[in-house]
């Protein structure tokens, strides 16, 4: 079984800019830049967009009273961090 390939941070941004609709390129998302206030100004709307949109792509299940989410979501490099250790595709 080969062990698979470390998931891609542009991959995770491009799909928080397509779910949400955001007038920005990937690209201009800081991977350690907070995805929700100050940082890209997400909101608990976005968040569950967010969440069933990795849900359907990576295959994982998330969760509204996971005690972690906010760790989670904190920036992209978290985001994706998770999505790496969780992912089922």
């Amino acid at each position: 079984m080969s062990a698979r390939a470390a998931t891609d941070p542009i991959e995770v941004a491009r799909l928080i800019v397509t779910t949400l609709n955001l007038d920005l390129r990937p690209e201009a998302i800081a991977p350690d830049a907070p995805l929700f206030g100050e940082g890209l100004g997400l909101d608990s709307i976005d968040a569950l967009e967010l969440t069933l949109a990795i849900s359907r792509e990576y295959g994982l299940e998330l969760r509204s009273d996971e005690a972690r989410n906010r760790q989670v979501f904190a920036s992209l490099a978290s985001l994706t961090a998770y999505i790496d250790e969780t992912r089922t595709r």
